[in-house]
């Protein structure tokens, strides 16, 4: 028997039965779907989280005030340092480092005349516009005064100076953020969120003014920014001992922006399997359903079976009819669900412009060539039992 005739059997066995194939076909073809999708879904969130915590560069350093230390017995001892200005200026000074940004973050009412509104505080340097890509709709950025005696000036997001000025001019305007005044002095360019964080919504002010307004003794994080074409090994080997020099042992944490990536890198490639792993089971259950059809097909059409083994077919002959008929289930089911993976990934697309959507060419081929897998195992012992019947019991069953 040609294979082309082969096709035409499995067609016409199809359509015979289409709801039942329809059935069949729909629920493997959800099963693709679902290993295509969760896989995409998990590397569009490994993409979008990486780009996210790129888009300021890679060759940062960030220290933290505290170390956590184990001592015998599970004793822990947590050493808290402040980490100064001075700390920050010391840091700047050192070798292979382009320059730093103290950092100190909170919350505050932020009134203009009548208006007010509850908002993000973050006190920095001027060095902040270079370090995280910001740009000046109108003005300028807070000005490179001395760490510790810094002018009250601060920077709007442009969300936040629509909000309190609406269409007139904020510049030299005064505003109090908390209990101190401030004068404007510039308006940001719109940048937008990071990881959920609307940089639109937030205030710039200087770090030694950020300090005493929220009374606090310790910047929350120093970031450096080193020279690129440096190993961010090489630094953290240089800094460190400095910094345990001037503080008299390790009371800070280093986090490099290499090592934060890796971390993210692999809880997130563990996201990803584990939404493949649900992909997966999904697929296996519409494996048991090619499986019963074609049980149930070779219950039903044992007359068939037995017509073909009289006109001569062959006992293989017969298993590779039935066999093929199972394939030819199962990649119409993948191809049916990768019509749903690409729809459903396009209209993902046109929703969230703004994240990447990552499909893995070699996922697409190996899940069709698993199904086609899946439909050759789950119809082998279906195929075995057609090919084991003899002529004539097959067609006493008419």
């Amino acid at each position: 028997m040609k294979f082309i005739d082969s096709l035409n059997w499995v067609r016409k066995s199809i359509m015979s039965q289409k709801l039942r194939a329809g059935l069949t076909i729909a629920s493997f073809a959800i099963g693709m779907a679902a290993v295509v999708l969760l896989h995409s879904i998990g590397e569009s969130l490994r993409l979008y989280v990486l780009a996210e915590f790129t888009q300021f560069g890679s060759n940062i350093i960030a220290f933290t005030p505290g170390k956590t230390e184990t001592f015998g017995l599970g004793g822990l001892l947590k050493t808290v340092r402040p980490l100064t200005l001075a700390d920050s200026e010391y840091l700047a000074q050192q070798k292979h480092v382009d320059f730093v940004v103290p950092v100190v973050a909170g919350n505050a009412k932020v009134k203009a005349y009548n208006l007010s509104r509850y908002t993000d505080v973050m006190g920095v340097n001027h060095h902040a516009l270079r370090a995280w890509r910001l740009s000046i709709a109108q003005g300028r950025f807070l000005p490179d005064d001395a760490a510790h005696t810094p002018r009250s000036f601060a920077v709007l997001g442009a969300k936040l100076k629509q909000a309190l000025f609406s269409n007139s001019s904020a510049l030299g305007q005064h505003v109090h953020i908390g209990s101190q005044r401030f004068k404007v002095v510039g308006v940001l360019a719109t940048k937008g969120q990071f990881m959920g964080i609307d940089l639109d919504d937030m205030v710039y002010i200087p770090a030694a003014k950020a300090l005493q307004m929220f009374n606090r003794d310790s910047l929350m994080e120093v970031d450096v920014f080193y020279q690129s074409g440096m190993n961010s090994a090489d630094i953290v080997a240089q800094l460190r001992p400095q910094l345990i020099k001037r503080h008299g042992m390790e009371d800070f944490t280093i986090i490099t922006q290499d090592d934060m990536l890796a971390s993210l890198d692999k809880i997130l490639f563990i996201i990803k399997m584990a939404g493949s792993g649900l992909g997966v089971i999904s697929l296996l259950v519409g494996s048991v359903g090619i499986a019963t059809i074609m049980t149930i097909t070779v219950t039903q059409r044992t007359a068939e079976i037995g017509l073909l083994r009289a006109m001569g077919f062959s006992a293989s002959q017969v298993q590779q009819l039935f066999l093929t008929e199972a394939i030819c289930l199962a990649m119409i089911s993948g191809l049916a669900g990768y019509v749903v993976v690409f729809m459903l990934l396009l209209g993902a697309k046109l929703a969230l412009p703004g994240v990447p959507i990552g499909i893995n060419l070699y996922v697409l081929f190996g899940t069709l060539i698993v199904s086609a897998l899946i439909g050759l195992i789950a119809g082998l012992h279906p195929a075995n039992r057609a090919s084991k019947l003899t002529p004539i019991d097959a067609l006493r069953t008419e």
